[in-house]
């Protein structure tokens, strides 16, 4: 096994489609239908990293992070939020914890594998990390675009 996955989204197709792929590729998947399940299955689980959908009920996937960061347990798990919703503000927040990384619905396969093992591979990791600072840089100046031209 590459690693343990926890794949939250209340889509089943979502958590179908990241089972099939995930386990294809060796990796151990577990899921969850809503921030609440996955704080429960985080905790028991211990998972290596945590694929984190942004809009769900109960509790949406920013408020899972942040009560994931504030567990010792879990504060350390990556997150790559998969997310058809969200602010460039609300990402580029997110996005200042080096443990997360961003990827917009709709997805392919190979685009989650690849973020996935980016983030978990260290030999593909440094590499990964150069493209997410880029996209973080990418965000931050969409963000104080969208504030300079608020304020004007």
């Amino acid at each position: 096994m590459k690693g343990k996955i926890l794949v939250v989204d209340d889509e089943p197709s979502i958590q179908r489609l990241l089972t099939v792929t995930l386990t294809k590729r060796g990796y151990e998947v577990i899921t969850a239908d809503n921030g609440m399940e996955a704080l429960a299955l985080a905790k028991i689980e211990k998972p290596d990293l945590i694929c984190l959908d942004v809009m769900m009920p109960k509790m949406t996937g920013h408020e899972v992070h942040d009560k994931l960061r504030e567990r010792p347990e879990t504060k350390d798990t990556p997150i790559l939020f998969l997310s058809a919703a969200g602010t460039f503000e609300e990402q580029a927040t997110q996005m200042k914890d080096e443990l997360v990384d961003y990827l917009p619905k709709p997805f392919s396969p190979s685009e989650v594998t690849d973020h996935i093992e980016g983030m978990l591979d260290p030999k593909k990791h440094e590499a990964f990390e150069r493209e997410r600072g880029k996209r973080e840089a990418k965000l931050q100046k969409i963000v104080e675009i969208m504030h300079r031209d608020k304020d004007a």
